[in-house]
């Protein structure tokens, strides 16, 4: 009777600090919710300009279609973009926006068939796409950002297929690298196999991978709905230089697109560089 007693007046109040959070909860995912619908729409809209594959100008170097300021910076490696399952380069239209107006001037958004079938096939793509932009801009190295699949297929180039020697920095937006149980009535698509929990893609890149040279970090959203889990979006191997960075508050459409992450992203561009403290670590970033 006397923990009884005790407990009464504890009970309501955690009935009331757990109502509040559900309702925190709940307010933040129908806010994220609305946002990726919008996204969602915007991007429909989008989505035929992005259909051709971009051509770079004798220089090696893309203008931004608005003519969009640059700021004066010493010279960087070329960016390249890789965008996710079923997408094209018109999601990473306000990225390079933001990547040109603070000094990277060299940005090129890859666009890889829809019909793409092995992630395998894809990565050799990715590397010969890559030789040839070092071959004409000159540069011995790229920073590549992918988002969702086209994270994973960056990936494999890098520790697979010996793209470390060119890529410096891999940022991935909200990529699977530990596969992702989401829609299983997808399975009937190659790649939404490959990109299982378990898959034999998967198992590979779990493999050794000993002095891999390129610095990884990935973006990983507490409101992404492709991940399942959402951990799944974080790197945990053992011989990458590896940091994993929460995004609090959007969903997966918004990791490309949201200011706050492409600053994040320049952050990490700028400041990561090979032979870094190694080992894997968090941080957060909260954009609600």
């Amino acid at each position: 009777m006397k923990v009884t007693k005790v407990a009464d007046p504890i009970l309501p109040l955690c009935r009331r600090l757990l109502a509040v959070r559900i309702a925190g909860l709940s307010l933040g995912l129908l806010k994220a919710t609305a946002l990726e619908l919008a996204i969602l729409a915007g991007h429909v809209l989008l989505y035929p300009s992005g259909i051709v594959q971009e051509r770079p100008g004798p220089d090696g170097a893309i203008d931004t279609p608005d003519g969009t300021a640059r700021l004066p910076q010493e010279a960087k490696p070329p960016v390249v973009l890789l965008h996710g399952f079923i997408d094209n380069r018109s999601v990473f239209v306000l990225l390079r926006r933001s990547l040109a107006q603070h000094g990277r001037h060299r940005v090129e958004s890859l666009n890889y068939s829809p019909l793409t079938c092995d992630i395998r096939t894809a990565a050799e793509l990715l590397g010969r796409h890559i030789e040839q932009i070092c071959e004409r801009t000159g540069s011995d190295r790229v920073d590549v950002v992918g988002h969702s699949l086209g994270g994973l297929i960056a990936r494999y180039y890098v520790q697979r297929l010996g793209g470390d020697r060119r890529v410096r920095t891999l940022v991935t937006l909200g990529t699977p690298h530990a596969g992702t149980r989401v829609a299983p009535l997808a399975n009937a698509h190659p790649i939404v196999r490959q990109m299982r929990p378990r898959s034999d893609l998967i198992q590979e890149l779990a493999q050794p991978a000993p002095g891999c040279r390129t610095y990884f970090v990935s973006f990983w959203s507490d409101l992404d709905h492709v991940m399942d889990p959402l951990e799944s979006a974080c790197i945990e191997h053992p011989d990458l230089k590896a940091e994993n960075i929460r995004v609090s508050g959007i969903g997966h459409l918004a990791l490309p697109l949201h200011p706050a992450v492409a600053h994040g992203i320049r952050q990490v561009l700028d400041t990561v560089r090979p032979g870094d403290a190694t080992g894997a670590h968090t941080g957060g970033l909260t954009v609600a």
